[in-house]
């Protein structure tokens, strides 16, 4: 059998059960969720779910693992560059387009239903870089009150944007935060 076509229909089993995941994770907890409910929903049978996750739980943490390997790729090329005065924004820029790219799942996982750990380890992975970063710049520095408060008011924004209902675009959301973040609030 060809390979191409097998990785074709693995990556369209799997893209069905994220897509039915992610509608149920809008109304329930992880918890809630069995792979019964899912491969009903998705119209797979419960074996070929198994072929991929041994449960829902681990299907959730490959999710989750993928989208932060590919975070974690962001930072590593742009996040030098952003403390270099007005580059933040290229930051800013990759992170946007990559929540948009996933957005129906980090809408869900950042949502009520979602998986708090996941955002904590994102957050922490940012703080932990930015710590770096002007830890190594600026030691004796106040950085370490800076670091939640950008870090927590950027998840802010991310939250309010995910949920927006005619959201602006990436684009446009690298520079409000941009302009947040170098000149503080618009309305002073």
């Amino acid at each position: 059998m060809n390979t191409h076509q097998t990785d074709r229909r693995v990556r369209k089993t799997k893209a069905l059960l994220l897509n039915g995941l992610m509608h149920l994770m809008e109304t329930k907890d992880i918890k809630d969720i069995s792979v019964k409910e899912l491969s009903d929903l998705v119209d797979i049978n419960r074996s070929t779910f198994y072929l991929h996750y041994s449960d829902i739980y681990d299907m959730l943490v490959q999710i989750e693992n993928e989208l932060f390997i590919e975070f974690n790729d962001i930072l590593d090329r742009t996040i030098c560059q952003s403390f270099e005065p007005g580059s933040a924004q290229t930051t800013l820029l990759e992170i946007f387009l990559f929540l948009d790219r996933h957005q129906d799942v980090t809408r869900t996982i950042m949502g009520p239903h979602g998986d708090l750990s996941f955002v904590n380890r994102m957050k922490n992975l940012v703080k932990e870089r930015i710590h770096h970063h002007l830890n190594s710049t600026n030691p004796h520095s106040d950085y370490i009150y800076i670091e939640p408060f950008v870090v927590s008011g950027c998840i802010g924004v991310i939250e309010t944007w995910l949920n927006h209902p005619n959201p602006k675009s990436p684009e446009e959301m690298a520079a409000i935060c941009n302009t947040l973040l170098t000149k503080g609030s618009f309305l002073l």
